[in-house]
């Protein structure tokens, strides 16, 4: 095995792995990826809640689903939960993603008993949007989903949410079903963990 520390990154087979056992971009070097822990919830939870609101003006700011209400039983303490944060060279948050475990409320999709999660809050900041930060914390995700050995990766997106249906298309998602979801035109889409690469 050959390995090589520089500036905080470990390179092992030509693999360029984080400290933190998350595989980072090359030019994404100096980007941690982590775990949320429950000491980063007083920073990260707010930085979640300011997108969301961003990027649905539509919805009322001060009702927040359940998921946010309940961050740390649902994303950090339940056995399919895990929330993952991207910090810069100083510190400053500039990305997250999380999966809860999925709570069949779309019944008309049709999805088996196989262990699921729903990939849910994949926020980047805007400067670092297009350099590969999406996709890095979505493989950190991934790594942790088979962990715990998850079968099934489920997502909803819309199609006002400019390129959502595509990055997640590059990610291996498949289309599962395009329909209404009160009042909202919602994609929904699946990719099994034993055909990621």
């Amino acid at each position: 095995m050959n390995t090589i520390k520089d500036s905080g990154n470990i390179l092992v087979n030509n693999q360029l792995m984080s400290k933190r056992c998350f595989p980072t971009q090359p030019h994404l070097k100096n980007i941690s990826i982590s775990r949320v822990e429950k000491e980063d919830i007083d920073v990260v939870l707010p930085y979640v809640i300011e997108f969301r609101k961003q990027l649905f003006p539509m919805l009322d700011a001060h009702k927040l689903p359940k998921d946010l209400r309940a961050f740390s039983a649902v994303y950090l303490e339940a056995e399919a939960g895990a929330f993952l944060q991207a910090k810069d060279q100083q510190g400053k948050l500039i990305g997250v993603v999380g999966m809860l475990a999925y709570d069949y409320r779309f019944p008309h999709l049709d999805i088996d008993r196989r262990k699921t999660v729903e990939v849910a809050r994949l926020f980047v900041d805007p400067s670092y949007r297009r350099s590969g930060l999406g996709t890095a914390l979505f493989k950190g995700l991934v790594a942790v989903a088979k962990e715990k050995s998850i079968e099934r990766l489920y997502l909803h997106t819309h199609p006002f949410l400019t390129g959502a249906y595509e990055f997640w298309g590059k990610q291996g998602f498949q289309l599962k079903d395009f329909c209404n979801e009160s009042n909202f035109p919602t994609i929904h889409m699946e990719l099994f963990v034993d055909r990621i690469a």
